[in-house]
This record gives structure tokens, C-alpha cells and sequence, in this order.
């Protein structure tokens, strides 16, 4: 058989993350790769009590679903966002295979090929990979430790006139940063002036560390919504509750929203209605914001381990900044470290993490950063995946 594939699957490349993964398979290598949860922190006994209620309700319960998702978790989701000063109503909604379907749905409703996309430098790879994948033109926008610098995005705005622009302003990934009110503010001007719609992710706000009288509204809340937003706003409860449940939510102008849900008929119908039935029993009877605040505070002092762990290295030229919320350090090493290079030596010594280039969208991008989770293990696997790390590290910063 001659297989005559598409000429779309050039744009399709393999995700950093999950290659390296799948090398760490082995029991004896640490993974500081994967923005994985704590899997001890888990709700497993109360996940497993909602499943048996809904269960219990009867046969209905495994039938098809709404394509825009379950009503009852839908309505419960507004509820929870309105904490956020986020108002809307279930029709402004859709639930999605987490919000990674969220970023494929919007592009495929609203991206042509060759359309302009601006992005941060760095961003989260995988929505790379999805705009790729609809043809997009990427084009990053410079960012510091407020957010995306508006004299840069203004001048970037007028001359290739984005269609859309992809921004994570609440504990960015990878870097964990966290924007500015001003430049939220900015931002939000900016884009509405020139009729660019906002794609604003937000799967790691619930993850804040320090002050607590600090907030982060999202951009979403600071515009008109949802009617007439120029903000398309999505979120998880894959980093606070558990990844496998694949439930995700994105919130926009209700023509935005019916236009996904057509795109998501085609796609797959509908998310699945037992996950969601499950989310809904759970956010019902059992204190997610108290389960939430204690995997807040657990992870603060993981992170806070692994900044330490870091301190004490002490590696010549290697440098980061503390993140305010999520999951990950940013590391920048000299200019003569290739990270890709430097990856090969750690595996072989038991430890990984994910190369800086993937987070790019330009293809001469800087070689020498680096992205480490801190939320998966725990105070002796970091310890020990630290002392792997600085066995490799010692091999490029010695030279």
C-alpha cells in the first residue's frame, strides 16, 4: 500500500516532553522533565467516592453527552470562577480534553495558514506545536519578569497585524513568571486597539506561593465579558485535581463558544461525560479549595527545596529566577552550553529535564536554557536527582 499522507504532517513535530518520557520509563531515572503532579497528593479516595455516585445514579450515567459538556459541572465551574471576578453564564462555556483541545479547537476555528500568531519568548511548547500544525506564522514577543514588554508587543502588533496572540501571564510556562497588573492592563489595550484576540492560558493559577494578599485577575476578568471579549480564557483541572480525568474549560464570547463546539462535534462529540459527571460529584462534596490550598503549600516547599538544592551547586555562570506560582524553574547557562548536549550526559547519569530550545519559536533560538519541574518528587528525589545533575553539569562547565 502506497500511503499518501497529508502534507500537513510536516508541521507535526514530536513534543520534547514526551520523548524525554518515555526515557524515563526506567525506574532509575529521575524525572525533573514532565510538569507532573505530586501523585501522592491525589484525591484518590474522594475521586473514587464520586465515581461510585455517579455510578450509582443508574445506566444513564455512561449514555452520550452534550458536546458542550456536562450542565451541572458547567454551571459549578462558573460558580467557582466567580472568585476570579470571572461572570459568566454555562452558554459562554465549553469543556474540553483538557485545555491543550481548548488551543487545537480556537486554532482550527480561527487560524488560516499563514495568519500571524504572537507568542512570549519563551512559551509553553506544545501550543507551538498546535499552531504549527494549522500553518500559523509564529512570531515571539520580548518579555522580563513583568510580562510581555508593551513597547515590543506595540510595534509587533502594527507591523504583522496578529490575528491572535497566546499568552500564560499566571506563572508562565516555562518560566514561572508572573505578569504585572500593569501589563495585564497593557496587554488587554493594546490588542483590543488592534482587533487582536487574546488567548490567555491559565493551568497553573491556583499555584501561588508567597503573599497571599497578592492576586493575579486574569486578563479575562479585566475585559468586557464575555460578550464582546477580546479574551478567549482557558484553564484545567489537570494540575489540581489529577491529569487523567482529561477535563479542561474555555470561556469566551458565546459566537466563539458556538463555533468550538462545531469544531468539536467533528473532533470527537464530546469529552468524556463520565469524567465530567466525576468532577461535578467531586466539586459537589468534597472541599476542593481546602485540597487545593494544601497542594499549594506542598508544592511552595518543594519548590523552595529545589531552590536550595540550587543555591548549594553553586555551578559557575548558571543562573534563574525563583517562580511565583506552577511548577518549574528556568535556568539559563553559559552561551557555550547546548542543553540538548548537556541532556544526553544527564540521562546516562539517571536524571533529565527538558531542553530550553522547544520553548522558542524561532528556529535560531538560545541553546543554553533549560526547564526543571520541582512538583513531582519529593525532598529525596530531589536531592538525589540534584547531586546526577551536577555530575553532568560538571562536564560542560569545566571545560
Amino acid at each position: 500500500m502506497n500511503y499518501r499522507f497529508s502534507t500537513r504532517l510536516d508541521t507535526f513535530s514530536s513534543s520534547a516532553v514526551r520523548e524525554i518520557l518515555k526515557l524515563t520509563q526506567k525506574k532509575s531515572i529521575i524525572s525533573f522533565a514532565g510538569g507532573l503532579p505530586a501523585e501522592e497528593h491525589f484525591p484518590v479516595a474522594a475521586i473514587g467516592e464520586a465515581f461510585d455516585r455517579v455510578l450509582a445514579a443508574g445506566n444513564k450515567a455512561l449514555q452520550y453527552g452534550l458536546t458542550e459538556g456536562y450542565l451541572p459541572l458547567r454551571e459549578s465551574i462558573c460558580k467557582w470562577m466567580g472568585r476570579k471576578g470571572i461572570t459568566v453564564t454555562p452558554d459562554d462555556m465549553l469543556l474540553t480534553t483538557g485545555s491543550q483541545q481548548a488551543i487545537d479547537l480556537l486554532s482550527r476555528i480561527y487560524i488560516d495558514a499563514g495568519d500571524v500568531i504572537l507568542v512570549e519568548k519563551p512559551t509553553y511548547l506544545s501550543a507551538l506545536q498546535v499552531f504549527r500544525s494549522y500553518g500559523a506564522t509564529l512570531v515571539s514577543v520580548e518579555t522580563d519578569e513583568d510580562g510581555m514588554v508593551l513597547e515590543d508587543l506595540e510595534s509587533k502588533l502594527k507591523q504583522y497585524r496578529p490575528k491572535l496572540v497566546y499568552v500564560i501571564p499566571t506563572f508562565s510556562n516555562p518560566t514561572g513568571q508572573a505578569w504585572s497588573l500593569e501589563r495585564r492592563q497593557g496587554v488587554l489595550k493594546l490588542c483590543r486597539e488592534s482587533d487582536s484576540l487574546i488567548l490567555e492560558d491559565d493551568p497553573y493559577g491556583e499555584l501561588k506561593f508567597g503573599d497571599a494578599s497578592v492576586t493575579y485577575p486574569s486578563i479575562f476578568s479585566l475585559d468586557q465579558h464575555p460578550a464582546g471579549s477580546c479574551v478567549v480564557y482557558t484553564s484545567t483541572f489537570s494540575k489540581t485535581v489529577a491529569p487523567a480525568l482529561r477535563t479542561g474549560w474555555v470561556m469566551a464570547d458565546p459566537d466563539i463558544i458556538r463555533h468550538m463546539a462545531r469544531a468539536k462535534q467533528a473532533a470527537d462529540l464530546h469529552s468524556s461525560s463520565l469524567d465530567q459527571q466525576t468532577l461535578y460529584q467531586l466539586m459537589e462534596h468534597f472541599d476542593l479549595d481546602g485540597h487545593i490550598e494544601f497542594v499549594r503549600k506542598e508544592y511552595e516547599i518543594r519548590m523552595r527545596q529545589m531552590a536550595d538544592q540550587l543555591k548549594q551547586q553553586q555551578w559557575p555562570g548558571v543562573t534563574w529566577n525563583e517562580p511565583k506560582g506552577g511548577m518549574f524553574f528556568w535556568l539559563e547557562l553559559p552561551e557555550s552550553v547546548d542543553t540538548g548536549e548537556l541532556l544526553k550526559t544527564a540521562v546516562d547519569l539517571g536524571v533529565a529535564f527538558v531542553p530550553g530550545v522547544s520553548f522558542f519559536a524561532e528556529d535560531n533560538s538560545p541553546r543554553n536554557r533549560m526547564r526543571m519541574n520541582f512538583t513531582h518528587n519529593d525532598f529525596e528525589g530531589t536531592v538525589a536527582g540534584m547531586k546526577r545533575l551536577s555530575q553532568a553539569m560538571e562536564t560542560v562547565l569545566v571545560k
